[in-house]
């Protein structure tokens, strides 16, 4: 064989395995700054203040344009697609999904052209599984490029993959949908029914994060949407039905220097209506001024929620055997101008996500009085240092 042949051999598989990990390490390493070790990273990276003046940054309410913007913006930097939800089999046994996909644009146009091995997005996938009977968490992550069709979204027809594991619509609008995730040890096949609830979040959509102009995102949530399919998980397949939630959100620059994570509740109730909380978190623990709410009634009216309107009171605290990091494990949750006080609490303690950026989601109940209200998911962001090897982000 010639050196010439040779050197074409090799120079395809070169190219790829060298774009893909500068595209991997560049988007999780872009924002650290200089100083900070690489084991302090963490997703607030990803949504900090120094936006890239090359990107659009939300800076005004806006009427959302649907089915365009369940697709991609490709002119925002950063956004993302995030189902969880509540399932059961016919005997009653409990499961909680996360299934969630994220775009992060690392510029503004993609090095090479017009290539198809050119790449000017890296895509993430998460997805988990809790099976209450069992006191079982499992979770997973894909990264991959938006090349060579490896990832990628679209709004017409509406789809996004990173690998293998997608989200797509079964025919010309965007509900009924398909999800599809599958691991060694966990898999999930669900459908989504038709829903007419969209609810904007923040001013028309504008989601506020702090009080610079352009620190917000467009957001969105579909809180409350029939699923059904199967679901697998170390060899035991479950039909299953219940709720999906989808949270739908994009920006450039979203968070101000001082917040170094969040808490956000997502409670769906038994009385059919619903509440979103995020606490934007200061490293002395208080709430940011920009955190928020929305509070939405069985006929779909909604009240957007301030700080001041809520309190979140931790009533117990887990310490995570993967990465040392410790969480608020079961909380109060009052908002008194609307006559809420419940306690939200987890089905497990242990739902950490120990991958790559490790967080805590999970299902959990909603109980007021002791008994059983409603049910949510919980994200926790913030808490514990990025994983420092890769055995920790294999699924447990």
């Amino acid at each position: 064989m010639t050196p010439l042949r040779l050197r074409r051999l090799l120079r395809a598989p070169l190219v790829l395995a060298v774009l893909f990990f500068v595209a991997v390490f560049a988007w999780q390493l872009a924002r650290r700054p200089a100083a900070e070790p690489a084991a302090r990273l963490s997703p607030i990276a990803a949504l900090g203040e120094q936006a890239d003046p090359a990107f659009e940054r939300a800076l005004a309410p806006r009427d959302f344009d649907f089915p365009r913007d369940h697709g991609p913006h490709p002119t925002f930097q950063t956004e993302w697609w995030y189902f969880t939800g509540h399932l059961a089999n016919d005997a009653g046994r409990r499961f909680g999904f996360e299934l969630t996909f994220f775009r992060r644009a690392l510029a503004p146009d993609a090095p090479g052209g017009d290539s198809a091995w050119a790449a000017r997005d890296v895509y993430m996938a998460h997805f988990a599984l809790t099976d209450e009977a069992r006191g079982l968490f499992v979770a997973s992550e894909r990264f991959e490029r938006a090349a060579l069709d490896l990832a990628g979204s679209r709004a017409e027809p509406w789809s996004v993959w990173v690998g293998p594991w997608s989200a797509e619509s079964l025919g010309a609008d965007f509900l009924p949908l398909a999800l599809r995730a599958a691991t060694a040890r966990a898999g999930l096949a669900l459908e989504l029914a038709p829903s007419e609830r969209i609810v904007p979040n923040g001013e028309r959509g504008l989601s506020r994060k702090g009080s610079a102009a352009g620190n917000a995102s467009y957001y969105y949530s579909l809180p409350r949407i029939a699923a059904r399919g199967t679901l697998s998980l170390d060899g035991e397949t479950h039909a299953v039905r219940g709720e999906a939630w989808l949270d739908r959100e994009w920006s450039t620059s979203a968070l101000e220097a001082d917040v170094v994570g969040w808490d956000w509740f997502a409670l769906t109730l038994d009385d059919g209506r619903e509440l979103m909380l995020y606490r934007l978190r200061r490293a002395d623990g208080t709430g940011a001024p920009a955190s928020a709410g929305t509070w939405v009634l069985r006929d779909g009216t909604r009240r957007e929620l301030a700080l001041a309107d809520f309190e979140l009171e931790t009533l117990a605290t887990w310490r995570s055997p993967h990465t040392g990091a410790e969480y608020p494990s079961r909380w109060r949750v009052r908002v008194p101008s609307i006559g809420v006080d419940v306690e939200v609490r987890p089905w497990l303690a242990d739902q950490e996500l120990a991958l790559a950026f490790p967080y805590w989601e999970g299902a959990c109940d909603v109980l007021a009085n002791g008994e059983r209200v409603g049910r949510a998911y919980v994200e926790l962001v913030g808490y514990a240092p990025v994983a420092s090897d890769s055995a920790s982000r294999a699924a447990r």
